[in-house]
């Protein structure tokens, strides 16, 4: 018997390596592929690693006990304190901040790309697009790519710039509207927490996210599949930001 010839125009499969070029690159294609074999190792990996280097980094480059005495200047309730309580206060949340830290940065990707796989799952339902959670899991873990970059430049920053002058809340301000306006108090936290979230990496990774929806499903337009992931993320930043502006 003869094999059967392999199907015209199916592409060979990418590997990893090609995939993290693919998503930078090409990203029809490469979330095309994460659909059609959805894997998530590689991307949660790169993003916890760097996530450990920036922690690190910022411990012992920058310092958390600097950083909670800048956050208790702008504080209301912190300024409210009495000098020996607002110390044992910052003293406190310095000791248990790099471990918070690393936890989060192990911990964090994997959640997060739980909890946006999930909500594109829904919102795909609610648009009519059928992806099922494992791919859209792999997309959201492969969407974080462009925030692996972020880290990257952070770094950087951090270890050429001042201690002093940097702001971990923004550490790139020259990527989001929060560069436009001078940090809290001199700025409301509502208004600088909405600015800073609209950073060219996180509407690359929503853009990243739309174009897995409408590579995946093949019937959901880019238009639309942008406004399935930007409709969820629009509302979250509004929530934060008035918490921010309310608790901040």
């Amino acid at each position: 018997m003869t094999p059967e010839p392999a199907p015209e125009n199916a592409p060979p499969p990418m590997g990893d390596v090609g995939r993290i070029s693919g998503v930078l690159l090409d990203p029809k294609k490469a979330f095309a592929d994460i659909a059609a074999k959805p894997s998530w190792i590689v991307p949660l990996v790169l993003t916890i690693v760097l996530g450990l280097a920036f922690v690190y980094i910022f411990t012992t480059k920058v310092g958390w006990d600097r950083y909670f005495h800048q956050m208790a200047e702008t504080n209301s309730r912190m300024q409210q304190m009495d000098a020996q309580a607002r110390e044992n206060a910052i003293q406190m949340q310095g000791k248990f901040a790099p471990i918070i830290g690393y936890a989060g940065a192990v911990v964090g990707p994997p959640i997060t790309a739980l909890i946006v796989g999930g909500v594109i799952v829904l919102m795909c339902k609610l648009g009519g697009a059928a992806l099922k959670f494992n791919q859209t899991f792999a997309m959201s873990a492969w969407a974080m790519l462009p925030r692996v970059i972020a880290g990257i430049l952070a770094i950087v920053v951090m270890l050429t710039k001042n201690p002093e002058d940097f702001n971990l809340q923004n550490p790139l301000p020259f990527f989001n509207l929060g560069g436009f306006l001078e940090a809290p108090p001199n700025s409301g936290k509502f208004i600088y927490t909405l600015a800073t979230s609209f950073d060219l990496f996180t509407i690359w990774t929503i853009l990243l996210l739309a174009v897995g929806i409408s590579a995946g499903t093949r019937k959901v337009p880019f238009s639309k599949a942008v406004i399935l992931v930007a409709a969820p993320w629009i509302i979250w930043v509004l929530a934060a930001s008035a918490l921010a502006g309310m608790f901040g």
